[in-house]
């Protein structure tokens, strides 16, 4: 496949993500992050692998900024601790990591945004489960159908694919369009 058949392709991927469904789901999940960091509560969140990255550059764009100047907004990366990643992972397990940090930094009101491509990730879902517990909202981004993921979420936004790096190319559109609003709804 060459470079102008791949883009073409990814382009018609975001463009069938561009649906009335989706828009009303992400307009949900920027209201939810928006009252809970508006109030200094938690924004909490966590993947693995490329979507772990995508979580730190969630927590970059929110703690630091996105294109306005503002205060600082409370958002935590789990797992981009590495001393509490390889210890807890090393004394008990991987799976229930981001729940233990959700246990140690969730509070009720405050958001878990959980990010895994096929809604099945194990670490993710305990982490859906103990935000529940703490009385957060637990909002899912994954591809298609949602996995094990989408009955845990109060909202859950599903890319319209099951491949990840397409996947992942929309969930980059995705939340830098949530960083853009909640910013704009909290800059004031």
């Amino acid at each position: 496949m060459s470079l102008i058949q791949y883009l073409h392709d990814s382009a018609d991927l975001i463009r069938l993500a561009a649906t009335p469904e989706t828009a009303a789901q992400v307009d949900a999940a920027i209201g939810r992050i928006a009252a809970a960091l508006k109030d200094d509560r938690p924004l909490l969140v966590c993947g693995n692998g490329g979507s772990a990255a995508d979580a730190m550059h969630i927590a970059g764009e929110l703690v630091g900024r996105f294109l306005k100047e503002r205060r600082a907004l409370n958002c935590i990366a789990l797992g981009a601790d590495p001393a509490v990643a390889t210890a807890w992972s090393n004394d008990y397990d991987y799976a229930s990591l981001f729940a233990r940090q959700v246990q140690a930094y969730g509070r009720d009101g405050g958001v878990l945004l959980g990010i895994s491509t096929s809604g099945n990730s194990a670490n993710v879902l305990q982490a859906a489960e103990a935000a529940r517990a703490k009385g957060m909202a637990v909002i899912g981004l994954t591809g298609q159908g949602g996995g094990r993921l989408g009955p845990l979420c109060d909202i859950l936004i599903a890319a319209p694919s099951r491949h990840t790096p397409q996947i992942q190319q929309i969930h980059g559109c995705l939340y830098h369009y949530i960083c853009e609003q909640v910013e704009a709804r909290l800059a004031g």
